[in-house]
């Protein structure tokens, strides 16, 4: 069995209780210890040597952000599933441990009787230990392939090189007018890394789709507009689209273009409609929009995360002329969404995550 080793990470004996009672339900997984400090979870990381640790961001001594900072000078270190507070400080502190790496975070339920919370707390953890069972099959398979170890495939070169499906992309003549981006997993730390790397002179609007529920995506808005030549801001109700300016679909609502009145400009609306794909804000929502509205005129770009949102709206966006940009297998954290969209035929550029930045910048500005 592809057994998932956890350290289970939290200062309340409550949550430890919580979390490691919901992980020994979860088949596959073997809770191998708990600490309630930072302290000691380096101490039983280095002893016990998990595969994944379930660490709580706000904690006595050793931070979880101090505890994950130490894990990048370890050796072989496990990957971590953050436990957030719903609150502006915890928001923040989430925001701050998945640009360090961390795989995912849920969010710690506020109320609610400790059945009720575990029924939640399961339902989170449930696909994000899914998800990191497959990138781990993924991450082996592509060691063996790269080391040349017997039994695999020709060795290649450990760093993906860019490739271009379709002539389409080598040939298109008409420049973008807008970029619609839609990520997830592992979002955070891949968006801290191509985001800064965007020309401040793209003279287009980005929109950004990042699966998060509210408070988290201001959170990210605000931490990447400290590191971006470009404005980055949590998109709001009824405002036209400015170029240089990158908007965050705002966690736990829909995000799609309109017309404006005069018929020309494009403004964004915020609605509270249903989740698609069981996502809201969701990827294919704003993707739809943008296929409407820029018929020839616009870049779509899918990377990382769990699920397929945003295929159907980046096939909507190639049946209206969109150029369509998706992240490689090999640099994803979880290799998801760009799958699908991939082995279709629905990208016409494949790339490194970063490179990514590169190739959007060419289909604006030349």
């Amino acid at each position: 069995m592809d057994l998932v080793r956890v350290l289970v990470v939290d200062d309340t004996i409550v949550y430890r209780k919580i979390v490691s009672d919901v992980l020994k339900e979860i088949p596959g997984v073997e809770v191998v210890g708990s600490a309630n400090n930072g302290k000691i979870a380096l101490s039983r990381i280095t002893q016990l040597k998990p595969d994944l640790v379930t660490l709580d961001i706000e904690m006595p001594q050793m931070s979880g952000i101090e505890v994950l900072e130490a894990l990048h000078k370890l050796p072989d270190a496990p990957l971590a599933v953050m436990l957030s507070t719903l609150t502006h400080k915890g928001s923040d502190m989430t925001i701050r441990a998945l640009e360090l790496g961390a795989f995912d975070f849920i969010s710690k339920p506020d109320s609610g009787r400790m059945a009720e919370n575990m029924v939640k707390v399961k339902a989170a953890l449930e696909p994000i230990i899914a998800a990191f069972k497959r990138q781990r099959q993924i991450r082996a398979r592509l060691k063996g392939r790269i080391s040349g170890t017997p039994g695999s495939v020709t060795p290649r070169t450990a760093r993906p090189v860019t490739r271009t499906r379709t002539a389409q992309a080598r040939s298109r003549t008409t420049m973008s007018e807008i970029v619609g981006i839609g990520i997830s997993t592992g979002g955070p730390n891949a968006l801290a890394k191509m985001m800064p790397m965007l020309s401040p002179k793209l003279n287009v609007p980005v929109l950004v789709v990042q699966h998060m529920p509210p408070l988290f995506t201001q959170s990210l808005a605000k931490s990447l507009n400290a590191k971006c030549q470009l404005t980055v801001k949590e998109a709001t109700n009824g405002e036209p689209l400015v170029a240089n300016t990158v908007y965050i679909a705002p966690g736990g609502k829909q995000m799609k273009i309109v017309a404006g009145a005069d018929g020309k400009t494009r403004n964004i609306k915020i609605t509270d409609d249903p989740p698609e794909n069981s996502c809201k804000p969701s990827v294919d929502y704003l993707f739809r929009s943008i296929a409407e509205h820029y018929v020839g005129r616009a870049t779509g770009v899918i990377m990382t995360g769990m699920g397929s949102d945003g295929t159907l709206g980046l096939a909507q966006m190639k049946k209206n002329g969109s150029l369509i940009i998706a992240q490689d297998k090999e640099s994803c954290t979880v290799y998801g969404m760009p799958k699908e969209p991939i082995e279709s035929g629905l990208a016409d550029v494949i790339a490194p995550l970063d490179k990514i930045a590169e190739k959007i910048t060419k289909t604006i500005i030349r």
